[in-house]
């Protein structure tokens, strides 16, 4: 048995929902590319409440690895809570997390690792299919073209600074990543994550890699729950997006019938009965509420990221005092309790 590590440079962190089919292929792989290192290295892998065969096959092969580092739950708590589980645990310098099912390849965890290594400078790394010299591989056409649709939208919301946000396989230095008060529970964890370190002024980059699609099991992916969980999102993030597109084509609206009142008039043919003037002023008048709502809640956003910033330094503070032995929080206790090392 492989004896364990105090003090790892790399943590791959893992989530797992019912990969039975990937176990063996998975890890073999991931192994395989990890020894390749000259660094001692952990993999975290979280058993977010499976209910195939997942978790004795990986209890197996964590039996003959100490570096393997299983947790399990029950029940299925969602891709988020599994990376918050799995980012809490992990003890490694870097954090590099994937899917179990290796949709981006066992060597991209290698190259976001060395991208972090070698610039002392980034923070984050996030590996991307959708900038120039990256590509797809087998992922269904439809699935594709919705995933590159909120890429783009999102990506714009965000600033424009990365042509992939929603997908998994990043690395974060750990200080940092455990720096971030998370919430999400699902997939939707990614965009939090990328919103909340941009908010903070950490420096990220993209690297090119190749997404394939899945080749065993079944996917996890749900396109309404996403959907409306990545529209939320943009509202949530950029809402002039929203309230100025909206407000503008009701201003629009007014103008139009504004002019048809005017072209009325000039014919002689406008009904005064008819309620075009009410319309009028309830356009133009809507149109310039919407819009003013939008530019009060870009007040709001700003707000928000002043109340990013005192999170991340209570969070920072409360790491201090467990590191010099002080009593945690009974929240801290609740929360550590809600995993188990197998």
């Amino acid at each position: 048995m492989t004896p364990p590590l105090n003090h790892p440079s790399l943590s791959v962190v893992m989530p797992m929902y019912n990969e039975a089919e990937n176990v063996s292929s998975t890890l073999k792989a991931v192994r395989e590319e990890l020894e390749k290192l000259e660094v001692p290295w952990e993999i975290i892998l979280v058993n977010d409440g499976s209910t195939d065969n997942t978790l004795v096959l990986v209890q197996e092969a964590a039996a003959k690895d100490a570096r393997i580092r299983l947790f399990t739950y029950t029940p299925n708590l969602g891709r988020g809570h599994a990376l918050r589980t799995g980012f809490t645990q992990a003890r490694g310098d870097i954090i590099v997390t994937t899917d179990f099912d290796l949709s981006y390849s066992a060597e991209f965890i290698l190259r976001l690792y060395q991208e972090l290594l070698g610039d002392p400078g980034l923070d984050f790394v996030v590996a991307s299919p959708y900038m120039p010299g990256g590509r797809t591989l087998n992922v269904p056409p439809g699935r594709l073209f919705l995933s590159k649709l909120a890429n783009k939208i999102i990506g714009f919301a965000l600033g424009g600074r990365f042509k992939t946000v929603t997908g998994i396989a990043r690395g974060y230095r750990r200080q940092v990543i455990q720096a971030l008060e998370l919430s999400s529970q699902d997939k939707e964890i990614h965009l939090e994550i990328l919103s909340k370190l941009m908010a903070l002024g950490y420096r990220g980059a993209e690297i090119p890699a190749v997404l394939q699609g899945r080749r065993r099991g079944r996917s996890k992916f749900r396109l309404g729950r996403a959907s409306l969980s990545h529209l939320a999102f943009t509202l949530f993030e950029r809402p002039i997006m929203f309230f100025g597109f909206l407000g503008l084509i009701l201003f629009m609206l007014g103008l139009i019938d504004g002019i048809y009142i005017i072209v009325l008039w000039q014919k002689g043919t406008l009904n005064p009965e008819r309620p075009l003037m009410t319309l009028l002023v309830l356009l133009i008048l809507g149109g310039v509420g919407v819009f003013a709502f939008g530019f009060l809640a870009i007040q709001l956003v700003t707000l928000r990221r002043e109340l990013y910033i005192l999170q991340r330094e209570n969070r920072l503070i409360r790491h201090r005092l467990e590191q010099q032995g002080a009593p945690r929080s009974p929240k801290a206790e609740e929360d550590s309790h809600k995993s188990r090392a197998d």
